[in-house]
C-alpha cells in the first residue's frame, strides 16, 4: 500500500452556520508534514471536545471505501472529502481493527477508533441524511495514535502490522457505538488499546 494524499486544513465557516467554524475541509499537500502527538502541522482542529488529542492524532480514509462511496453517490469523493489526514491507497476500512499498526517511512500509527459521523459531516456532504448513510455503510475511517512522530508525504510506502490480540474491527464499532457491552464481547473490546473516552464508556457499565 502507499499513502494516496496527506490533507491538512485551515478553520473555515461551518456551512449553514455563520457563528461556528470547523476544520473537516481538508485538501491535500504536495510538501513533506510533520506529525507529532497531537496530529499533523498546520492541521487545525476546531471542536477539541469531540476531535483531536493523542487517541485522535490522525484520521486515515481507505482509497477502496473513498471509491465505493465515489459509486455509491455517483460523483467524485477526492481525498480530504470526508476530513481525513490521510488516504491509503489499497486501505480497506473494513480490514482495520483497533491496535493495528501503519508504519508509513519512521512513523508508526497504531488505530485507536473508528470514525462516528456528525452534523458537521452532513453539512459538508450538503445531504441531511448522511449521518445515517454512513452509519448504514458501516465502512468507517480510523482515528490513530501516533507512536512514533515523523514526517509523512504521499506516494510513501505504507505498511500495515495486525493487532496480535482478538480484533476489534471499525464496522464492529459504529454499529456498537452508543451500546453497553458484556460478557466477551466486553472483555474483548477492553482487551484492545481502544480510545480512552470509549474505554472509559465502556469500563463505566462493566
Amino acid at each position: 500500500m502507499k499513502l494516496l494524499a496527506v490533507c491538512i486544513g485551515e478553520a473555515r465557516p461551518a456551512p449553514g452556520r455563520k457563528s461556528s467554524k470547523t476544520g473537516i475541509f481538508k485538501q491535500p499537500v504536495d510538501h513533506p508534514v510533520m506529525v507529532g502527538r497531537e496530529g499533523l502541522a498546520g492541521d487545525r482542529i476546531v471542536n477539541r471536545t469531540h476531535h483531536g488529542g493523542p487517541d485522535q492524532a490522525v484520521y486515515i480514509e481507505g482509497a477502496v471505501d473513498l471509491a465505493w462511496w465515489a459509486e455509491e453517490l455517483g460523483r467524485p469523493i477526492p481525498p480530504g472529502t470526508f476530513g481525513e489526514n490521510l488516504t491509503v491507497e489499497g486501505l480497506d476500512n473494513r480490514s482495520i481493527a483497533v491496535g493495528d499498526r501503519l508504519e508509513i517511512g519512521d512513523v508508526v500509527l497504531e488505530i485507536s477508533a473508528a470514525r462516528i459521523p456528525c452534523a458537521t459531516l452532513a453539512l459538508r456532504m450538503d445531504d441531511p441524511q448522511f449521518v445515517k448513510r454512513y452509519t448504514k455503510a458501516a465502512r468507517p475511517g480510523a482515528y490513530a495514535r501516533v507512536l512514533r512522530e515523523g514526517v509523512l508525504r504521499a506516494g510513501d510506502s505504507v505498511g500495515h502490522a495486525g493487532f496480535d490480540g482478538e480484533r476489534v474491527t471499525m464496522p464492529e464499532l459504529i454499529r456498537s457505538f452508543g451500546r453497553k457491552l458484556q460478557g466477551a464481547e466486553l472483555a474483548r473490546y477492553l482487551a484492545a488499546p481502544i480510545h480512552h473516552k470509549l474505554r472509559a464508556f465502556l469500563e463505566s457499565g462493566a
